[in-house]
């Protein structure tokens, strides 16, 4: 990433990120409860994620900051040892809605709108779970099945990968 000495003597980021802004910013989420977070400023674009990293997520990094990169949780304590695959949890049961492309998860159609649908709903296959966006493009995911809600993996105004967990439904 191209540099230059702004006011001050600082290191700045030629869209106008300072790796002091970017420090800040993780200082100021890891007593929180914000697992994901996209700022835009100047043409440049900072996401940071708390958890473990999803499968196959790769990618340049905006600083070299210790941040993980998922929505998953809290950042698992390290004990020297890498976790073994056979440690993996099982699955739970019902039908997994992912995400088709990778994008902005949206819960509703606006932020004054009421979420399509919550934990506990009963929906019919066809009916609108969430909106992705993609390259300025709003795309609504639907159910592919029908039944009741009973997860929902992403929070609000999130990026999303291709492939991502976004709502698990038990079927009717």
């Amino acid at each position: 990433m191209a540099s230059k000495k702004a006011d001050g003597g600082k290191e700045q980021a030629a869209g106008g990120f300072t790796l002091g802004d970017v420090t800040k910013l993780v200082d100021a989420l890891e007593d929180s409860d914000v697992r994901s977070l996209l700022w835009t400023r100047g043409g440049e674009k900072i996401v940071i994620r708390r958890g473990p990293a999803p499968a196959g997520m790769a990618g340049p990094a905006v600083a070299p900051l210790p941040v993980v990169t998922s929505v998953a949780g809290p950042a698992p304590a390290t004990t020297g040892s890498a976790p073994k695959a056979a440690e993996k949890a099982p699955e739970k049961p019902g039908h997994v809605v992912t995400s088709p492309f990778v994008g902005t998860f949206y819960r509703a159609p606006s932020p004054d709108s009421p979420a399509f649908a919550d934990v506990g709903t009963v929906v019919k296959k066809g009916q609108v779970l969430c909106i992705v966006e993609a390259m300025k493009l709003m795309n609504e995911i639907e159910a592919e099945v029908d039944g009741k809600i009973i997860e929902i993996f992403v929070l609000n105004a999130t990026p999303v990968e291709f492939g991502e967990k976004l709502f698990r439904i038990e079927p009717t």
